[in-house]
């Protein structure tokens, strides 16, 4: 559809099944695995068994955008229809009483009728129609013979005026919907887990199909999964946000060309225990919540999707899409969810940093430890300090190890060897008692 509009390249949704063909099918029937958001961004929850039915009608405006299109549509008409109605039966009600609607003679006067041409009920439906949506052709109208015609003309078009303007405020409503805005923001059909700098990572490319930015854009992601808690009790949605890769610290995006949003799967990620092996067996489900006010209207709008297990792919990367041509950079979006193979061992962030030597506690928690042996001195041997992953100094592998003469009173920096290598003596500092 989009590619007919003009707003997507055709090379772009052909490229995708192309894609989807050429990658080995991971996905389940939709009877064994639900989601909570679809991929179109909708939420998959059927709330059935309400009882307090009567609170939708508390709030009709939000009830009547709600509803569909040939629901609403449908709702309107009948108000229009009933409206006409019940003022036509009020109208042949007051010529009745008034006796307009006997027969009489053309040529002989009579008395002044309280609506012109009304004869029966068809042509006070006409008037009806007339008077509610003021057409006045100028058969009909109402004369200052009945005080209580005059009143009546006042509240229908009264009662007009307020079917016309919720009318028109839902129609708004529908047509400039946040979620409309959404429809040219694409995510890409797969998140891939791949290494970024030493660490596993999970990734997934959001993109703009319009020229209009979304300003102040914020992405969020949550992780939702079933857990069981230390007393037994079994919670099938709980809601864990994680961090999104952001160097400047805060979720904030500035979307003016496709993105590749990053999770860095570190100690205190829900994704740190996942393996290969053990990825398609999790039960749980990544959520995707971009949010933004649009340009053009200032609406605030919201993006979502979802991605469950068959969906993340291990050991991909995203493919680059953004080439400078002519002094201007360039994207392609028929290679917007093309993904290639890269080498990462099918172990766990967790696993990973045990491989590694990552100390459990004390002050450098969380960061690996260099994990070569070391010799100090006569022959000890000691596991060596290494420099940690997150460290923004470079620091030697080794840590200098001191040992404290209490009977010369001289602190002595001994030599130290790696197995198989030399290392230059460090000088020795006599300290003064």
């Amino acid at each position: 559809m989009l590619a007919r509009k003009g707003l997507m390249p055709d090379g772009f949704l052909l490229t995708r099944l192309a894609e989807d063909a050429a990658q080995p099918s991971r996905t389940r029937p939709k009877s064994q695995r639900a989601r909570f958001i679809t991929k179109s961004g909708s939420c998959n929850v059927a709330h059935k068994n309400i009882r307090e039915q009567g609170r939708f009608l508390q709030d009709v405006f939000t009830t009547m955008v709600d509803l569909k299109w040939q629901h609403s549509l449908l709702i309107f008409t009948s108000a229009f229809l009933c409206s006409w109605m019940l003022f036509a039966m009020v109208w042949w009600l007051l010529a009745f009483a008034h006796g307009d609607l006997e027969p009489r003679d053309p040529n002989e006067p009579g008395p002044v009728p309280c609506v012109t041409s009304i004869h029966s009920f068809t042509s006070a439906f006409l008037f009806s129609i007339e008077v509610q949506v003021t057409i006045g052709f100028g058969g009909r109208m109402v004369t200052e013979e009945c005080p209580l015609a005059i009143i009546v003309l006042i509240i229908q078009n009264i009662l007009g005026l307020i079917i016309n303007a919720i009318m028109l405020g839902c129609v708004f409503m529908k047509t400039a919907q946040a979620n409309r805005r959404a429809e040219t923001l694409i995510f890409s059909r797969n998140a891939v887990i791949a290494p970024r700098n030493g660490r596993p990572t999970l990734m997934f490319r959001v993109g703009d199909l319009r020229k209009s930015m979304i300003i102040s854009a914020t992405i969020q992601l949550q992780v939702i999964r079933r857990t069981v808690t230390a007393e037994g009790e079994v919670i099938p949605v709980c809601q864990l946000d994680i961090q999104v890769e952001n160097p400047l610290r805060s979720n904030g995006i500035f979307l003016v060309s496709p993105l590749i949003i990053s999770h860095t799967i570190d100690r205190g990620s829900p994704l740190y225990e996942v393996s290969a092996q053990s990825l398609a067996t999790e039960d749980l489900e990544i959520i995707v919540i971009l949010e933004g006010v649009v340009e053009t209207t200032g609406i605030t709008m919201q993006a979502r999707t979802s991605y469950t297990p068959e969906e993340i792919l291990w050991g991909r990367r995203f493919v680059s899409i953004m080439t400078e041509e002519d002094g201007r950079y360039s994207v392609d979006y028929s290679k917007f969810g093309n993904t290639v193979p890269v080498r990462m061992p099918a172990l766990s962030a967790k696993e990973l940093d045990q491989t590694r030597g990552v100390q459990d506690s004390g002050p450098h928690e969380g960061k690996p430890q260099g994990w070569g042996l070391v010799r100090a001195g006569r022959g000890g041997y000691r596991r060596g300090g290494g420099r940690a992953c997150d460290d923004a100094a470079a620091k030697p592998w080794y840590v200098t190890a001191e040992k404290e003469d209490e009977k010369k009173g001289q602190k002595k920096t001994v030599k130290l060897e790696e197995i198989g290598r030399e290392i230059e003596e460090e000088t020795i500092e006599d300290l003064s008692d």
